[in-house]
């Protein structure tokens, strides 16, 4: 059987399975949580009105420490720092790290998405051509930790990579606005509202605005 652990093979098996659905799972989330559509919303939402098990706790736990061991065998490799920057998000949404009655992360939440980010910064250093994708699991580790700046230089990488949705533009402008950089958060805006329908642009303008004075409004993103 499959889940007999006491050969070694066997151990290394299973260990490679829960790591594969785990970021399977984190993947899957990243993409659900980001689209062309207009509308500020976005992966935090996901963490909504729902807990984890033990379980589900332990299996992002083995994740992570297996991110962990990658990143110390082969430090030079960006895939390894990418994994981990995925290992410590999907984790600081988990157990103890998050509270799903309030919506918030708890201290032990905000170490996970802060030691993420860090790994985000080591990825960039091995990385010419970031993963747009790892750009926005980055965004939203640092809007979790209220660090608009942070969170506005991740979106620019991600509408970098892909400037043909108008989602990025729209959490680059309110991330911009609410780190205090207005010249980027308008030409973002521009940008954003450039690709939506005339019948639109009232609406998104005015959400777009609501972050110079909201700062809160970067973290729907």
């Amino acid at each position: 059987m499959l889940f007999d652990l006491r050969s070694r093979g066997r151990r290394r098996t299973v260990q490679g399975v829960y790591l594969f659905l785990a970021i399977l799972l984190g993947g899957g989330l990243v993409l659900f949580g980001v689209g062309a559509g207009n509308g500020l919303g976005g992966l935090l939402n996901a963490f909504n009105g729902g807990g984890s098990t033990s379980g589900q706790k332990a299996v992002v736990s083995a994740q992570e420490e297996q991110a962990i061991k990658q990143t110390q065998a082969t430090p030079s490799d960006p895939a390894a720092w990418a994994n981990l920057l995925q290992a410590r998000w999907t984790s600081a949404g988990q157990g103890a790290n998050f509270n799903s009655s309030t919506g918030q992360f708890t201290k032990s939440g905000l170490n996970e998405l802060n030691l993420a980010t860090q790994a985000w910064q080591k990825y960039l250093t091995l990385e010419k051509n970031p993963d747009p994708n790892l750009a926005i699991v980055a965004a939203r580790a640092y809007a979790g930790q209220q660090n608009y700046a942070g969170e506005a230089s991740a979106w620019d990488i991600e509408t970098s990579a892909d400037p043909t949705a108008v989602k990025g533009f729209e959490c680059l402008a309110v991330s911009a606005y609410a780190a205090g950089q207005t010249r980027k958060g308008d030409l973002a805006s521009a940008k954003a509202l450039s690709m939506v329908p005339k019948a639109q642009q009232a609406l998104l303008k005015n959400q777009l605005n609501s972050a110079k004075t909201q700062p809160s409004v970067a973290q729907e993103c």
